[in-house]
């Protein structure tokens, strides 16, 4: 078996099914359950003896050991972070606790654990560390997309939390021989995704008839990633990486956030047209930009396709598709998760426009 943190969030929450979707292999699966963790993820899992559901946190070094010892792990697949810029920029101090003190007990209790190992499984131990292109900085429209040498120059207060936790996890490698693996993917979409982010927000916000606020000039590109593909290189890499390794995951998905958002008014147009006849992309509004916003984000995945044959299956245009009709289909789901607090969080982020 597997032990999953920060498995009923988004990228985490669609791991967890796409890996009992494809294997037999049980998963531990230990979630805080903050803002963003969502059970009703999870819900299909429900009977499933495969799946066992832990509430928890990864700072908490004592009961990681105790799960790790009770369940014995083959590997450890860290999801678990606070991850949204902007309530990094409003609160930094939950990001420096979950993301490096939390990622250095979790290291710890691991190593604890990996150490008392018989040699065959200590050799066959991975951790596997899941983290995010915001480590590396922001790019030039001319610039080169971020390869896996890259140097690192996050420029948020979330972004700075993940690169210490890289930091961390390299230097649990070389100095202990902790086998582990780093994973630095682009933006993230798709099913199950908290309504805060870019694409669940704006298609949520358009079938409310309330306006989609872009910051700035819309201008800002980021790499897309169906959240599917990142599932399917996550098996891989922790298939077949090489230890001490950096992979970087992309979508080859270049977009600026005002294409995006034009693209989703598009397929609301043909999927779910609004009763006037009037196009979505008459809510779009533009708001105030946010401190340090990066400019350009872009993934060069071409180590992960060559030394280990991995490459998206789904275009933009395809993954955005299924994530719309997701959440057209999903309505119960996304009634769930957005509580007073969420809206509460709106609110305070977007002001009245929202």
């Amino acid at each position: 078996m597997i032990l999953v943190t920060g498995g009923a969030g988004f990228i985490g929450g669609n791991f967890v099914l796409d890996w009992l979707n494809q294997s037999n292999e049980a998963i531990i699966n230990l979630d805080k359950l903050t803002y963003a963790g969502n059970l009703d993820t999870l819900i299909s899992l429900k009977d499933d003896p495969r799946h066992r559901f832990i509430r928890g946190d990864i700072g908490d070094r004592e009961l990681i050991g105790r799960l790790l010892v009770e369940f014995k792990p083959r590997a450890v697949v860290n999801f678990a972070a606070e991850s949204h810029v902007d309530r990094s920029i409003h609160g930094p101090s939950e990001f420096i606790q979950t993301n490096i003190v939390g990622t250095f007990n979790l290291l710890e209790a691991v190593r604890d654990y990996w150490n008392g190992l018989p040699a065959r499984e200590r050799e066959a131990f991975r951790f596997l560390h899941v983290s995010t292109d915001e480590v590396y900085g922001t790019l030039e429209p001319t610039d080169h997309p971020f390869s896996e040498t890259t140097a690192y120059r996050p420029n948020s207060p979330y972004s700075a939390s993940k690169a210490a936790s890289d930091h961390l996890v390299r230097a649990w490698h070389h100095t202990y021989g902790l086998p582990v693996l780093t994973t630095n993917c682009s933006n993230n979409y798709g099913p199950y995704h908290f309504p805060e982010k870019l694409i669940p927000l704006v298609i949520l916000n358009a079938l409310a008839e309330k306006p989609l606020p872009i910051y700035g000039d819309g201008q800002q590109i980021r790499d897309w990633l169906f959240v599917k593909d990142h599932c399917s290189a996550l098996r891989r890499i922790l298939e077949a990486g090489t230890t001490g390794e950096t992979y970087n995951v992309g979508g080859w998905n270049e977009k600026a956030n005002l294409d995006v958002v034009r693209a989703i008014c598009a397929l609301l147009d043909e999927l779910k047209p609004r009763a006037d006849g009037r196009p979505y992309a008459e809510q779009i509004t533009f708001v105030t930009d946010r401190p340090g916003h990066d400019r350009r984000y872009a993934i060069d995945a071409r180590k992960l396709e060559r030394e280990l044959g991995w490459k998206p299956a789904d275009t933009f245009e395809t993954g955005l598709r299924k994530t719309v009709m997701w959440y057209l289909a999903n309505a119960r789901w996304v009634q769930n998760v957005t509580s007073g607090a969420y809206l509460d969080w709106v609110q305070i982020q977007y002001g009245e426009q929202s």
